[in-house]
């Protein structure tokens, strides 16, 4: 990464993140590293873990995703992030990251929610903007293959493996949640818009249905990119392939995938040994490229090895993925 950092070329190319998670944490810290006019637009349905219960007991939108966000555009990811990221591991506390806390303690002494971001990212020093999709306080539904409906996002892929179906849709409720002004304004104004990589119908979908998002997706003038995931998912992606995130997406936005999208970034990395292993054990696989099924589609297919392992997970090379895309912008 030395090397690499004495040949980076940096310019102020302005860029959307739209997405929730690991996944948007892992390019985040790539694209920090050529420019600083980047936009994290960060899904709000998460009702799980820490952040389910601050929703729950709080009122407040969850703070999860938005802060893993923040730390991944810090200028500094040193003692501060080890400390916003630190889970307690006993008492009432048992489970909670401090970082979860300390926004809900901003979003306490703050106007509102996206004013908690805002100053929580203010002192992170964070080189970038972190947006909630919405204030809407979001409930994501499921209907699956068998018919079956459930609600929350948190229990969706594992109904799904328990009662071994498939997703066939998600939606939102409110069907009509507002997207907050900032993040359409993001969209229209960019010059690159990256969707993925993350849980495709938790992460993913759920910042597409919000109203508005999906106009200004075929009205800017951005190029938009898909990176596809590395590895499915269980109970959400078991036996998908590339081709099969792309459809979805468009799906569930109700129109054609080339009018969503004019690059799709694609791994087509070495074998992953051990660590692969231990995805399949965990009923997860690596996602296929079938060349054949994007025969005479418009977008134009950036191919190449972008995984990683870090700590025993398979991650997106951060610092190729941003490289490859920004050369296209």
């Amino acid at each position: 990464m030395v090397g690499k950092k004495r040949t980076l070329k940096k310019h102020d190319k302005r860029v959307v993140v739209v997405g929730g998670g690991t996944g948007s944490s892992v390019i985040l810290r790539g694209l920090k590293l050529f420019t600083e006019n980047i936009t994290a637009i960060v899904t709000v349905a998460d009702d799980g873990g820490g952040s389910g219960v601050l929703r729950e007991d709080l009122g407040m939108l969850p703070p999860g995703d938005i802060r893993s966000c923040i730390l991944a555009l810090a200028d500094d990811e040193g003692i501060m992030q080890q400390l916003l990221n630190y889970r307690f591991e006993e008492g009432m506390l048992k489970g909670q990251s401090f970082g979860n806390l300390f926004l809900a303690a901003m979003n306490g002494i703050s106007g509102n929610f996206m004013e908690a971001v805002k100053n929580a990212s203010d002192v992170m020093a964070i080189k970038g903007t972190v947006l909630p999709i919405s204030l809407d306080q979001i409930t994501l539904r499921a209907t699956f293959q068998n018919g079956e409906t459930v609600n929350g996002e948190s229990i969706i892929p594992a109904r799904a493996i328990e009662r071994k179906t498939k997703i066939k849709e998600v939606s939102i409720d409110p069907a009509d949640a507002k997207p907050l002004p900032e993040a359409i304004d993001a969209i229209m104004d960019a010059q690159a818009i990256i969707i993925g990589p993350g849980s495709l119908y938790t992460s993913i979908i759920p910042n597409l249905l919000v109203e508005g998002m999906k106009e200004a997706l075929l009205k800017t003038k951005a190029k938009r990119f898909y990176i596809s995931n590395i590895m499915t998912q269980p109970g959400e992606t078991e036996g998908y392939d590339v081709w099969d995130h792309v459809q979805a997406i468009a799906a569930h936005m109700k129109c054609d995938s080339q009018e969503i999208f004019d690059y799709i970034v694609i791994n087509r990395g070495k074998e992953l040994g051990e660590s692969l292993e231990k995805y399949q054990q965990g009923g997860a696989a690596r996602v296929r490229f079938l060349e054949e099924r994007f025969a005479g589609m418009s977008y134009e297919l950036i191919k190449d090895d972008f995984s990683e392992i870090k700590s025993q997970y398979i991650r997106h090379n951060a610092y190729k993925v941003a490289e490859a895309i920004l050369e296209k912008v």
